[in-house]
């Protein structure tokens, strides 16, 4: 199982969370030690990340997860109750879908070469969505009908492998976080763990200067 993706890459650090978190061996292949046009050639979509079993490439961070929770189902990377898993899952799909596809660099890119947008206009853009999804967010955390020390469980799970990688991309885009206690005190609690840390972009191999 090869993980193709690249050290800056929020849903490239998803996969890598769940992959620790659930004890699979894996190789790490920053696409930039690929040679120019393969992994044009092996993923079409050209997004990150990609995860190339034995030749057979899945793309979309989204569909890596549900093939890591069906085939390695244990540990579970979401609830036992079902009412909770689809809270979980529309926790993440929040992020995925309304606030890191809204924010991109490819996104923020055309707005300022096709729309003609300029630095400010874009920042305002940025913030718009983060800042509308990171309230979204902290309201469901305090609507929990129990204060788990994780998003939706006693353990890190679907839920808090989407939110880690945002928090950090958020700050990286000047968004202020101090206002989502919530948020906060789950990734702190995130960040202890290995899974987590064996994730984050200063662990990979290309690193700047690692």
């Amino acid at each position: 199982m090869r993980l193709l993706s690249r050290w800056q890459n929020s849903a490239g650090e998803r996969v890598r969370i769940a992959l620790h978190l659930k004890g699979i061996p894996f190789t790490y292949a920053p696409v930039g030690s690929l040679a120019p046009g393969e992994y044009a050639r092996l993923n079409p979509q050209g997004l990150l990340p990609a995860l190339d079993i034995g030749g057979r490439i899945i793309a979309q961070s989204s569909a890596i997860l549900d093939y890591l929770e069906e085939t390695y189902p244990q540990p579970s990377l979401l609830p036992a109750d079902p009412v909770v898993r689809a809270e979980a899952r529309a926790f993440a799909a929040h992020i995925a879908s309304e606030m890191h596809a809204l924010s991109v660099q490819r996104v923020r890119r055309f707005l300022q070469s096709d729309m003609d947008a300029d630095d400010e206009k874009v920042a305002t853009w940025v913030n718009h969505w983060l800042v509308l999804g990171l309230n979204a967010l902290e309201e469901t955390l305090l609507r929990r009908p129990a204060q788990w020390p994780f998003c939706f469980g006693a353990e890190p799970g679907w839920a808090d492998l989407h939110l880690v990688p945002q928090l950090s991309a958020a700050r990286r885009l000047g968004i202020d976080l101090s206002g989502y206690a919530q948020l906060l005190a789950t990734e702190e609690r995130c960040i202890e763990r290995e899974a987590f840390r064996l994730a984050r972009p200063e662990a990979q191999v290309d690193f700047p200067n690692s």
